[in-house]
């Protein structure tokens, strides 16, 4: 079976004006999915994940996750959801590219993984759905981030001439 690889940031890039400080991402992502996280992730020493600090902070879901690249994704998307591919969300355990990927998930076809086409117009962010009430706003939230970390984290890459990109969805939320 084939493995496709998406990893997740633990903290802010360097070109965010909150660079180093934690995403929560994985986190996000297991509250997202209603998981329960194993504690040997959370780095605060607890041994139940049920008492975890981690539990008691606030966070949004990250249900989604906005890529580049829309035709590859989609063919991949493709793939997994025909049963033929899993997709592994994996995050660094040091420096990007330097260090070695800890998985955290699988979703496979039963996971409720899907695509969407998100691209960028005169108007805003365009994303062929059944409800055109959402916003920026939304996006954000369900991609786990502030609408002000949302936009810096996009800063340079949200032009009008733009390629389309994917909201890759691990639940089977649509817009």
């Amino acid at each position: 079976m084939k493995t496709f690889v998406l990893t997740v940031s633990r903290v802010f890039p360097i070109t965010h004006k909150r660079k180093g400080e934690p995403t929560f991402f994985v986190e996000k992502i297991f509250k997202g999915l209603n998981q329960i996280m194993p504690c040997c992730w959370c780095g605060h020493g607890c041994t139940c994940s049920k008492h975890c600090i981690i539990d008691s902070m606030n966070l949004n879901e990250k249900i989604h996750t906005i890529r580049s690249n829309y035709e590859l994704w989609e063919k991949r998307i493709k793939e997994v959801q025909e049963g033929n591919a899993i997709i592994s969300i994996r995050y660094w355990s040091g420096k990007p590219y330097n260090s070695k990927q800890i998985e955290v998930y699988q979703l496979d076809k039963d996971s409720g993984i899907g695509i969407q086409k998100i691209e960028m117009t005169l108007l805003g962010w365009f994303v062929d759905s059944i409800d055109s009430d959402y916003t920026s706003k939304d996006f954000a939230k369900n991609d786990g981030l502030s609408i002000e970390d949302f936009y810096e984290w996009f800063r340079g890459k949200l032009r009008i001439d733009m390629e389309p990109m994917a909201i890759l969805h691990f639940t089977k939320f649509r817009y």
